[in-house]
């Protein structure tokens, strides 16, 4: 959210901002989540310990899809300036 609000210049359509702002961050989150379920995966032979490496998978995978889909989603929704996107050139 906060990389939305300082990468939008003035006059630059929301939706444009958010695509370029997800089109820069996608690869960190992806790459976070990754390396977390990497490591979760690790424990989940441990039968004391699969249920919490269980939970952690679907929560880190359902967090980076909240991130990257969602909450881009429900900002546009609440926040949309009505402005088209540029038309592509081709």
């Amino acid at each position: 959210m906060d990389f939305i609000r300082h990468a939008s210049p003035p006059g630059q359509p929301l939706r444009q901002v958010l695509i370029e702002a997800g089109s820069i961050r996608v690869k960190p989150i992806v790459l976070t989540a990754a390396a977390a379920m990497i490591g979760a995966a690790t424990i989940l032979t441990d039968p004391i310990f699969q249920g919490l490496a269980i939970s952690l998978l679907f929560g880190l995978a359902s967090s980076t899809l909240l991130t990257l889909l969602v909450i881009p989603a429900i900002y546009v929704v609440l926040r949309d300036d009505g402005l088209a996107l540029p038309a592509s050139s081709k």
